[in-house]
């Protein structure tokens, strides 16, 4: 395990420094292995450990080549704007989908957090966010039924909850304390956001709140892939 990860290291240091650019070829099996002086499996799993990671891809027949790691986008944690418009007003090639929205069995965080009882109903509604196709994060919203009675119905549709907030009259919000932390995906989380086990998720929860009313109108958990964002706190 030491010398793939001395193989590894090597190789990170030299994308890293320049010596490779995005789409060149790295150097065979083979070669890695005589120049480490390990067995050809060694430098196979090490390319293979990489590929997880995101630096390298490869090609049937061809080798092993750079991956283009250029996207990294500035995430700004805040409340003001929705990540929709940020990701829009960047320019990207931006889409938000829904992906599911059904009600929660009682959960004593969420519940206490919108100030619901236990005989209320609470939702969940998931977007997908995508930018040139490629899913980039997660966003889950827990909405309480006694504050948008229509959630059950309308929650199947949205695509962002700051237009949906906006169309029931909320135009300020602020959020509460932001609770961040990092983890490695779920085998559901892995499928939804195409990446490995190794890709680490950055999982952000906090309250967004109306600024006027100072009414609590979701728990949000969000999950952003390690490796596209770059974050401004």
């Amino acid at each position: 395990m030491s010398e793939e990860m001395d193989i590894m290291d090597h190789l990170i240091a030299s994308i890293q420094s320049g010596k490779y650019e995005p789409d060149d070829k790295l150097p065979s099996e083979n070669e890695l292995a005589d120049t480490f002086k390990v067995p050809r499996i060694t430098a196979r799993k090490a390319y293979e450990r990489l590929q997880e990671l995101g630096y390298i891809y490869s090609k049937q027949g061809k080798g092993s080549f750079v991956q283009d790691r250029n996207l990294r986008i500035p995430l700004v944690l805040n409340a003001d704007k929705s990540f929709s418009q940020k990701m829009t007003e960047m320019g990207y090639a931006y889409r938000s989908q829904n992906i599911f929205c059904e009600p929660i069995e009682f959960n004593n965080k969420i519940y206490e957090s919108l100030g619901v009882g236990e005989e209320d109903r609470v939702f969940k509604i998931g977007r997908l966010r995508s930018i040139d196709g490629r899913p980039i994060a997660l966003h889950i919203s827990y909405v309480a039924e006694t504050v948008f009675p229509d959630i059950g119905s309308a929650g199947k549709a949205i695509t962002s909850m700051f237009h949906y907030y906006q169309n029931r009259g909320y135009h300020r919000f602020r959020s509460n304390e932001t609770f961040l932390r990092l983890t490695h995906p779920t085998k559901y989380e892995r499928e939804l956001l195409a990446c490995s086990s190794l890709i680490p998720l950055l999982v952000l929860e906090s309250e967004c709140i109306d600024s006027d009313s100072g009414r609590t109108l979701e728990y949000g958990k969000t999950m952003y892939r390690g490796d596209v964002f770059t974050y401004v706190i």
